[in-house]
């Protein structure tokens, strides 16, 4: 019986500072390297090219669209996402062959659910230049290793990727390495558009601001962050991220306002 086929997957627009070392941490355990770029202005794709990635070009909608469009475009009868920010290695490497080489090389066509649909990846963050181990920030498990055929991200959740699993899903041990945020320009980039997302989803689920939500929404979340997460013990990084959270708690409540009285 032949081996499982691996598929290494990048989404990319615009990260030329990052590809080349992504790539490089996977590229001896997979079968594949599948850079789907979003029309990079820079040298993305030059660079991916010249480690050996295949390179597929599709316009940016959401992360769910593109991570399934991906799921398409690869050839393994595995997939394995990684972003530009994060490493994998070695050790991850072994995991995985050693995971989906004990599964059954093809899926059930009656959909067993029985079988194994895919992995959530633990990852450690690094933010600011620190390991963040508490704080919210881990454990961070993701829906990273995924049978094709067998599970997809749901379109529609553009903030916090829902995978739908046709079949039961395991973790594994062995983490990637995530460099988060290396700037607060950049986390502060980042969170207005996650804010923002989720302001739209709260608001079409129906959820309004209301005056004592400026206040109490962003206490609530520097609690929730630094004492029931244990932000604290993270130093003045954790202190620092919890402010930080709880004032976007606030703009989101904002976002939430506004949308209301637009309406």
């Amino acid at each position: 019986m032949n081996s499982p086929t691996l598929s290494l997957v990048v989404l990319t627009r615009n990260e030329e500072r990052h590809i080349h070392d992504c790539l490089v941490s996977v590229r001896e355990w997979a079968d594949e390297l599948l850079v789907v770029d979003a029309h990079s202005q820079d040298g993305t794709v030059d660079i991916a090219r010249e480690m050996g990635a295949h390179i597929e070009t599709r316009a940016w909608d959401n992360f769910p669209r593109q991570r399934n469009a991906a799921l398409d475009l690869a050839r393994g009868d595995w997939v394995f996402f990684i972003d530009a920010d994060e490493r994998g290695t070695l050790a991850l490497g072994h995991e995985v062959r050693r995971r989906i080489e004990a599964e059954p090389g093809r899926l059930l066509a009656s959909g067993d659910s029985a079988a194994c649909a895919g992995y959530w990846v633990p990852r450690r963050n690094i933010i600011f230049g620190k390991e963040i181990r508490h704080t919210g920030w881990s454990p961070d498990y993701q829906p990273r290793l995924l049978r094709r055929g067998a599970a997809w991200f749901d379109p529609d959740r553009v903030v916090h990727e829902l995978v739908v699993w046709n079949g039961t899903s395991g973790h594994l041990r062995e983490p990637l390495l995530h460099y988060n945020y290396e700037s607060l320009a950049q986390f502060r980039a980042k969170q207005t558009s996650y804010t923002h997302a989720e302001a739209l989803i709260w608001y079409a689920e129906g959820k309004r601001a209301h005056g004592r939500s400026f206040v109490g929404q962003p206490l609530r979340e520097f609690f929730r962050r630094y004492v029931s997460l244990q932000g604290w013990r993270d130093g003045a990084h954790g202190l620092l991220l919890s402010v930080l959270m709880a004032y976007y708690a606030g703009v989101r409540q904002k976002m939430l306002w506004d949308m209301g009285r637009q309406s």
